[in-house]
């Protein structure tokens, strides 16, 4: 798993954040998104690293910018009841 944390340029409300959302889960194979109008960014959960190119081609098409983008490894969390 990928973690891709993406800064948007022109969200200035929830709306814009669900437009941002929609737009990437239409063009990514993604496990998740989450966007914030207030801090600008979005916040990408994927299998593979999606090209910056295309995530700014996908969110200026929508009317956004992308700004800059830093990619991470993410491993996803084990659930355990006895904190181990």
């Amino acid at each position: 798993m990928v973690r891709m944390v993406l800064k948007i340029d022109g969200m200035a409300c929830s709306m814009c954040e669900a437009h941002v959302n929609d737009a990437i889960r239409r063009a990514f194979p993604v496990k998740k998104v989450v966007s914030s109008h207030g801090k600008g960014q979005t916040e990408i959960l994927a299998e593979a690293e999606i090209p910056q190119d295309r995530l700014a081609a996908v969110l200026q098409d929508t009317g956004y910018r992308l700004l800059s983008m830093a990619t991470e490894p993410h491993e996803k969390k084990k659930f355990s009841l006895f904190g181990k």
